[in-house]
């Protein structure tokens, strides 16, 4: 039997408004300041790559967006075939970030490392976007 839905789940606050995390986390330029180098598109159906160092260039796609509020897209199709999802909330004169990596496949060792490490990992991605945003 298969576990594919294992997800990290995150919840950051963001000392930025909306409209600027958005633009962070939609901008080819800005994500890899943060994160990684790719081709990002804020556009349901846009295939593209992340370049993920010695992990790779990774295949992605654009599965759903709601304008200025949340993005989610396929992440390492043909790999770990998982989902990432970016939500964006005001909150004050900030934003809540509430981020999810789900469909990790717990059975399959790759699935395992990456939701050890990822888990491990992404709080320190997420903390750069500030940074990136200026």
């Amino acid at each position: 039997m298969t576990t594919t839905d294992a997800a990290i789940e995150l919840d950051e606050f963001l000392a930025h408004p909306v409209d600027a995390v958005w633009r962070a986390i939609t901008t080819p330029e800005t994500v890899a300041k943060w994160w990684s180098a790719g081709d990002l598109r804020p556009v349901v159906g846009h295939e593209f790559t992340m370049e993920m160092g010695p992990w790779g260039t990774q295949r992605c796609r654009v599965l759903e967006i709601e304008e200025g509020r949340m993005i989610r897209y396929s992440f390492a199709e043909g790999v770990l075939d998982s989902t990432l999802t970016f939500r964006l909330e005001p909150e004050g004169t900030g934003t809540r970030l509430f981020f999810t990596h789900a469909g990790l496949d717990l059975d399959s060792p790759l699935g395992r490392q990456a939701y050890e490490g990822m888990g491990r990992g992404w709080p320190g991605v997420l903390a750069r976007i500030p940074a990136a945003i200026g």
